[in-house]
């Protein structure tokens, strides 16, 4: 009678020890990511005026002179905005045809599919190595058709993994009652787009949180400039990179701007969760007919 005893007081106590550990690692995150937190807004918001927001550095900016990050916030959006564009655009036929066209036990998915996962994990760094190899390779400069280029590469990898992940789960059934009615593979793909939009849209905001917050990659192909381009030939700058740029400053003003800019990235970066979940919940599969 004692034995059972004993094993039941052990689950017990591997149960509490499993709890403990679960709560430890829970409370650690936690403590980290609002340590981050509340760093950039206890350094950023006093940094935080009108001008920071709404003028381009002047040329004593680097200097703790007049000014702002404007050029970094447009420079940031026209990059994400059209690379997220031109990365949906070439990923959704992708998922499409891996999941439509081809079987499930077609080999040539399953290597596309290992592509992708691999170029999932390649630092950024490397695309933006390879943006500036092929770059130079036609003679472009430093440009904002550079820095949209690269960043495209690189989250093509993650719109493909993650609507891919969605994709795989839907219901074949579905698309044999399509075939059944006499509907041809092309007219289906509006069913299965419908189907998969809540995973579109998390694949959205995943790409775009790695996105705009990539500071290697338009380092080496989209440049730095204090102004606003007004072409794709021109360098564009960005908030990760006006971070890096200010952070190391000696001067006590300039690091406060990067903090300003930290503090506006972050800003950006929540809204765009937010929107995410308010756009997942409104395409959730119970709202869709």
């Amino acid at each position: 009678m004692k034995k059972p005893k004993i094993i039941k007081n052990l689950k017990l106590l591997e149960e509490l020890i499993a709890k403990l550990l679960m709560y430890v690692a829970l409370f650690v995150v936690v403590a980290f990511a609002m340590s981050i937190v509340v760093t950039i807004i206890s350094r950023g918001w006093p940094a935080m005026t009108w001008e920071m927001v709404s003028q381009v550095p002047g040329s004593s900016f680097l200097l703790g002179g007049d000014g702002g990050i404007l050029n970094a916030i447009v420079g940031s959006l026209y990059i994400v905005g059209a690379s997220t564009l031109l990365g949906l655009a070439i990923s959704i036929p992708i998922v499409f045809y891996m999941n439509v066209y081809l079987k499930k036990t077609s080999k040539f998915g399953y290597i596309a599919r290992l592509s992708y996962d691999v170029l999932f994990g390649i630092p950024p760094i490397v695309f933006g190595a390879f943006g500036f190899m092929i770059m130079v390779y036609f003679g472009m400069r430093a440009s904002l058709l550079g820095g949209i280029i690269v960043i495209t590469l690189l989250i093509i990898p993650v719109f493909i993994r993650s609507i891919d992940e969605v994709a795989r789960n839907f219901p074949r059934e579905i698309l044999d009652v399509a075939y059944s009615l006499g509907a041809t593979k092309l007219q289906t793909l509006h069913v299965v787009l419908r189907q998969i939009l809540p995973g579109v849209a998390t694949a959205t905001l995943l790409a775009i949180g790695r996105a705009i917050g990539d500071a290697a990659a338009v380092m080496l192909t989209a440049g730095y400039t204090s102004a606003i381009p007004t072409s794709l030939s021109q360098p564009a700058a960005t908030l990760p990179l006006a971070v890096f740029y200010q952070a190391m400053s000696p001067i006590e003003e300039v690091r406060q701007g990067a903090y300003a800019a930290a503090f506006v990235l972050t800003l950006i970066v929540l809204a765009l969760s937010i929107g995410g979940r308010l756009i997942m919940r409104y395409f959730s599969k119970d709202k869709i007919h």
